[in-house]
């Protein structure tokens, strides 16, 4: 039966709905069969042919793997056709059926991960051309979480200035709610000519104390590395991004300390979100000689990752201070050094975003953006959607809202005397 379905799939693909863009509002072509509507043939053959993103969705997003067997697949498949008909036929209004559709599309993404989306055939085109509403941005990283939820603020950025921190919830963009909104759209709608403004309404801990924000949109820059000596014998590194210099910023920046007299380091991955994974492995490299740095999995094979015969060139003592602004290639950097025993985790478990999207195309000319690699710790541990647990954990402050952070780090001073016990002992 799973085979037959997947056959009309095939079939009905080749004619996709060519009046997707038209807003057409469907009133149900029934009889009455006993005192029941009954829809018609015609009216069937049209909820098929809107139905054809919702069965691709089914067919290439993985779903087919999910389920418990092909009978019990096609058998979700019969049950949403009948939902549909239900929708259809005894919904007190009209149905405009194409945005049902677009609905239960979000919801089939959302049951995945904050990272997979239903996009529109505008955000697809913008995907395929890989194109950006502007040079320019607020710093933030977002995931999905009810609203758009703030992943972290790059340091120095319109966002960070104005107070966002990790877990805000942003409610409205310029007046739009995100209550449906994916990241990646969210993300779009975030950047914008250098100089303009965005209007967002930003909620911490209380939904019903909403706050209300203008930024002005900045250049996109790199984050540069920071360092200091946050003690007599200890280096702090703070790397804020992971660019694709980071491995020799790094290398240049513990060079730099130990000349200061550091012979310990604490690296701050603190709200670190952006830069590519392949990144972070690259930085791993520095510190990581021999072992496994990665697990490279998709639903057909995986790769381990390990290290060369040149890595490991930084041997001194390293701590890594991690939080739930701590995602991707930073959680993949911290993954392979606490896998290796080569460092602790010092602060909150990290956000678990650690996979690679990829835009599935369907026949409307929308499109899914589906998690379809991802990445597992060195002990062949799950990241994504669970993050690392840290091996000492130090709960970040609240802070109010408009209200500057505390001056103490008792992250930071954590690991410091986390590492002076570590050399005693």
């Amino acid at each position: 039966m799973a085979e037959a379905a997947l056959g009309y799939f095939k079939m009905v693909r080749l004619k996709p709905d060519t009046t997707e863009s038209k807003a057409v509002r469907l009133k149900p072509d029934t009889t009455k069969e006993g005192g029941l509507s009954v829809m018609t043939s015609r009216t069937r053959l049209w909820i098929l042919a809107v139905s054809i993103p919702v069965i691709a969705f089914a067919i290439i997003g993985g779903y087919l793997g999910q389920a418990r067997g092909k009978d019990d697949t096609y058998q979700h498949l019969r049950v949403f056709d009948d939902v549909v008909s239900h929708v259809v036929n005894n919904y007190v209004e009209e149905v405009n059926i194409q945005q049902a559709m677009r609905g239960a599309m979000r919801g089939l993404s959302d049951a995945l991960d904050p990272d997979s989306a239903y996009l529109t055939p505008d955000l697809v085109k913008a995907v395929e051309q890989n194109s950006s509403p502007g040079a320019a941005d607020i710093g933030v990283e977002l995931t999905r979480q009810y609203y758009l939820r703030v992943v972290s603020a790059r340091d120095g950025s319109p966002a960070a200035r104005a107070g966002l921190r990790t877990g805000d919830y942003i409610r409205a963009i310029d007046g739009r709610a995100t209550r449906d909104m994916s990241a990646y759209e969210g993300m779009r709608l975030l950047r914008g000519a250098p100089g303009s403004k965005v209007a967002l309404l930003v909620i911490r801990n209380n939904a019903a104390d909403p706050h209300e924000l203008s930024l002005v949109r900045e250049r996109t820059m790199a984050a540069e590395i920071t360092t200091k000596m946050a003690n007599a014998s200890t280096g702090y590194v703070r790397v804020a991004e992971f660019t694709k210099d980071v491995p020799a910023k790094v290398t240049q920046a513990v060079g730099a300390l130990t000349k200061t007299g550091a012979n310990r380091f604490v690296l701050d991955l603190r709200g670190t979100a952006t830069g590519d994974i392949d990144n972070g492995i690259a930085a791993a490299r520095l510190f990581v000689p021999s072992g496994t740095l990665s697990i490279r999995q998709t639903k057909a094979q995986r790769e381990t990752i390990t290290a060369s015969a040149n890595d490991g060139s930084i041997s001194a003592p390293v701590i890594l201070l991690v939080d739930q602004g701590t995602a991707g290639a930073a959680e993949i950097f911290a993954a392979a050094l606490s896998g290796n025993s080569r460092a602790e985790l010092v602060g909150e478990r990290t956000l678990g975003r650690a996979a690679r999207q990829q835009l599935v195309k369907l026949p409307d000319g929308s499109g899914l953006l589906l998690s379809s690699m991802r990445y597992l710790t060195p002990a062949n541990a799950g990241i994504h959607e669970r993050g690392l647990t840290p091996d000492v954990q130090v709960r970040q402050p609240d802070v109010e809202f408009g209200a500057a952070p505390p001056a103490k780090d008792d992250t930071l001073d954590t690991a410091i005397t986390r590492l002076v016990e570590k050399k005693a002992a």
